[in-house]
């Protein structure tokens, strides 16, 4: 087969492994003493690795200033953030925590030298601008291992209500300068926020590979990443939890979905997380994990009416086998071995349904109506969607 066209978004310069978030102070130091601290409300200040970060930044003359997130971020929290330190001089912005302080860490960045609010320049809103890509440099250290927002170009902003939304500030730009993956950062995750995160990135992982604008380099990304997490997935949700190995692999395989995402995009799973995202408050990797085993269920049904020998059927068998560690008769038989592992791993690690979070039966036909996804691997009807969706409630 001869490699496809491609055109790659950059990426951010890599640190990865144990131990180097010793390091981030003087990475940090690099770009200037005036550093603005974007952490979560508790994980980091409790491992006491916050006040030995401010010691250290301190010590080497360096000046902080700390924003907390404590939830998906929101437009206000953007705009109070940049109101609080656009005139401080800040020569980078450090994010420290899960995706969505990534995602606001992001966002910050892109604000700090701009004028205008967040809300004119994010995806499909009323007013939209164009960014011009001017930012503070970012440095992204994500402490779990899901979104894979420490290479991607975007970062989601909700606003949840009636007429919320759930979109993205997205600038090639916005790429982190500097991406640090320590696994010690993950090693005291709790077990449903390892499960849930862990499955934002297999469902990133397996949307980017189905992708219709998946190429030769996204494949090989996202056949690794799917390798890296099938050995270590389910033993860092039970039994090896604090296993630096194992959770250097998950956090392998979200870094690999990050890549894989930014340049071949999403499918439908993410298209329902887009849409419930700004009516409902639910968290983002437990919506994935939920809802993968119904869609892939339904992508591959669909694929089957449509064309029997579509590639993208033989796709998913091979993410199957590479899934289940095993080889299967046929593409029918490793498409059905995927859906049935996708089931087994929800079962097992008793992902909520959707009714858990208020969704209820008439609520679907507007999420329905509100879900695209130009990359999904067949273009789905409101029928099929309302059967993936319908499944989990």
């Amino acid at each position: 087969m001869s490699v496809s066209d491609f055109s790659l978004l950059p990426l951010p310069v890599i640190h990865f492994g144990a131990g180097l978030f010793a390091g981030i102070a003087d990475l940090a130091a690099g770009f200037g003493r005036n550093i603005l601290l974007v952490t979560g409300s508790s994980a980091l200040q409790k491992s006491g690795r916050l006040s030995s970060l401010i010691d250290t930044l301190e010590k080497g003359g360096g000046r902080h200033f700390q924003v907390v997130v404590k939830s998906e971020p929101s437009p206000e929290l953007v705009n109070e953030a940049v109101a609080c330190y656009r005139d401080k001089s800040i020569d980078v912005v450090l994010a420290v925590g899960g995706g969505s302080v990534l995602d606001a860490g992001k966002a910050v960045s892109a604000m700090l030298l701009q004028d205008h609010p967040v809300e004119r320049f994010i995806e499909g809103q009323p007013g939209f601008m164009p960014h011009d890509g001017r930012k503070v440099p970012f440095i992204a250290v994500p402490t779990t291992s899901g979104t894979g927002s420490e290479v991607t170009n975007n970062a989601v902003i909700s606003s949840v209500g009636v007429s919320g939304y759930k979109r993205s500030l997205r600038h090639a730009a916005f790429v982190p300068d500097i991406a640090l993956l320590d696994p010690e950062l993950m090693l005291t995750v709790p077990p449903e926020l390892t499960a849930a995160a862990g499955m934002d990135a297999c469902t990133q992982l397996l949307e980017a590979y189905l992708s219709p604008f998946s190429n030769s380099y996204t494949d090989a990304i996202a056949l690794s990443g799917l390798e890296h997490f099938t050995r270590s997935f389910m033993p860092v949700c039970t039994d090896r939890a604090g296993d630096s190995s194992a959770r250097g692999d998950i956090a392998y395989a979200a870094l690999m979905s990050g890549i894989a995402l930014a340049n071949a995009g999403l499918g439908i799973v993410h298209g329902f997380a887009s849409s419930i995202g700004g009516l409902f408050e639910i968290p983002h990797g437990t919506l994935c994990a939920t809802l993968l085993a119904e869609a892939t269920r339904e992508n591959i049904g669909q694929l089957r009416i449509a064309d029997p020998g579509h590639p993208a059927l033989v796709k998913y068998a091979r993410a199957g086998e590479l899934l289940a560690g095993r080889t299967f008769s046929d593409v029918k038989a490793g498409c059905d071995g995927l859906v049935g592992l996708l089931e087994e791993w929800q079962e097992l690690l008793r992902f909520p349904r959707l009714g858990t979070y208020g969704i209820t039966g008439p609520d679907i036909g507007q999420i329905v109506n509100l879900t695209r996804s130009k990359s999904n691997p067949v273009q789905l009807d409101d029928s099929s969607m309302y059967r993936i969706f319908a499944s989990r409630l």
